[in-house]
């Protein structure tokens, strides 16, 4: 992505379709002189002279035909009070896609430029407004699918990670001074004192870091969503109970096997988790080649589940498809499911539990045309991945890889620095590895960057915000 800090941008920062309020937002120093040419006010007001946070009626004209484009609310937001601590403007239209891209195309023959995807918060984060793992929370914000996953949001965007990882870097930077200093003045001899006390305190630095990791497992379900795989042979009831769970129609249901071809998404919130549920085709031999590509499909959707509810006909016994799904869930997280326990039983608990790899497997019964079982269902889901998550949490968790990544690296660096002090090593190679921690940790609020890691995190953004 390259940018051009000194022009101003413009872009559509609402979703397509029709709606009762579309914007078109601009940022730039020259947004308000942008603006001001193609607005016209019944009261003649000047959006020049209209002071910052003030919203201005009026209508926007096409310069070149003075004929009017839309009835609209010009909200001005003066340097450095907005979003991207540049002179913002945002033009209120009425939400069909006419008007709005109508007036993009004039405030762009004016001489802004369209924005590139995450631009705005890209200018905020370079302008110093937030930091980049509060960039960050701003995606995870838009995308967040349920409270929890947005609580965890808005928690990074208020700066809780922030404060944490600076907290850590300025211990890290005292630690690093103390080192540099007995470098720059070898005859100052480090106290035995001292070293122990620094000892402790990269120890103490390190078990907070691994206290974080320990949060990435959990937290990262309300992020991205569980990915969850419905499998089984044809016709044990996958289609009807993620219905039962949608509480909709969303998959054709009929009494003959192989009707699901295709792996269906959708998501689910279970206790504010976000259920990434995947219903797929069922798993057997067949010669058709569009449900052959089905059931590899399913078999791709296994191996990336993070769970997997493999499902039975307890009215039928057990056919060779059944064992051969028992056989492809053995290394997965897996819930067992016996449908259909409406009918007339022809196998029970017993029957799975003595061919399942791991006796701890959960194995529950439930109609899915009826819906029995489907509350104990989803508790054993959420059980299933996030056993120690506490509904009150305490402290700031990780939700994002990148970050994962980047700490798991400072904590090798550490565990490196502390090597090197217990063995007496050389107070460089010390100073190396500490300021190489620190480093770590500054990729994730941006202290430490590189114009690739920008380009990877922003491009992901949608055009507009």
């Amino acid at each position: 992505m390259n940018m051009f800090i000194d022009d101003t941008i413009a872009a559509i920062s609402t979703p397509l379709g029709e709606g009762g309020i579309g914007i078109v937002r601009l940022s730039g120093k020259d947004s308000l002189q942008t603006a001001e040419k193609i607005f016209s006010s019944p009261k003649n007001k000047s959006l020049n002279d209209s002071k910052s946070h003030r919203v201005v009626y009026g209508y926007i004209k096409d310069p070149s035909t003075g004929k009017e484009i839309d009835e609209v609310l010009v909200t001005i937001m003066r340097s450095p009070y907005s979003y991207t601590k540049e002179d913002v403007v945002e033009i209120n239209c009425h939400g069909g896609m006419i008007p709005l891209r109508k007036t993009l195309e004039l405030v762009l023959k004016q001489g802004a430029r369209l924005a590139e995807p995450g631009e705005f918060t890209k200018r905020a984060f370079i302008n110093g407004r937030i930091d980049l793992s509060q960039a960050e929370a701003v995606l995870d914000l838009v995308r967040s699918k349920t409270d929890e996953s947005r609580r965890i949001a808005i928690e990074q965007l208020q700066g809780g990670l922030s404060e944490k990882i600076t907290s850590l870097r300025d211990r890290l930077t005292e630690l690093c001074v103390h080192v540099e200093a007995h470098i720059d003045f070898p005859e100052d001899e480090i106290e035995t004192v001292s070293t122990q006390a620094m000892l402790e305190s990269m120890k103490d630095i390190g078990r907070e870091l691994r206290i974080l990791l320990k949060t990435y497992d959990e937290a990262r379900f309300f992020r991205e969503g569980l990915s969850t795989a419905i499998v089984g042979s044809p016709n044990v009831g996958k289609s009807s109970l993620l219905n039962a769970l949608l509480k909709k129609d969303r998959a054709i249901v009929t009494e003959y096997p192989g009707t699901t071809r295709d792996v269906i998404e959708e998501y689910l919130n279970i206790n504010g988790l976000p259920l990434r549920i995947m219903d797929t085709a069922g798993i057997r031999d067949v010669q058709d080649i569009a449900e052959k590509e089905g059931v590899k499909r399913s078999l791709l959707s296994i191996e990336n589940a993070d769970i997997v509810i493999a499902m039975f006909d307890c009215s039928e016994l057990l056919k060779e498809e059944d064992f051969e799904v028992i056989q492809k869930v053995k290394d997965k997280n897996t819930i067992f499911v016996l449908n259909k326990s409406d009918l007339q039983s022809a196998i029970d608990r017993n029957s799975i539990s003595s061919l399942v790899p791991r006796p701890s497997s959960s194995i529950l019964n439930i109609s899915a045309t009826r819906g029995d079982g489907l509350e104990r269902l989803k508790d054993k889901i959420f059980e299933s991945c996030l056993k120690d998550w506490k509904e009150e949490r305490e402290g700031v968790v990780i939700s994002n890889l990148r970050h994962k990544i980047a700490i798991e690296n400072a904590r090798t660096s550490l565990d490196r620095a502390i090597s090197v002090l217990i063995e007496s090593q050389p107070l460089e190679i010390l100073a190396l590895e500490l300021r190489d921690s620190m480093d770590r940790l500054g990729e994730i609020v941006g202290a430490v960057t590189t114009e690739d890691i920008l380009n990877k995190i922003f491009t992901d953004f949608c055009i507009g915000k």
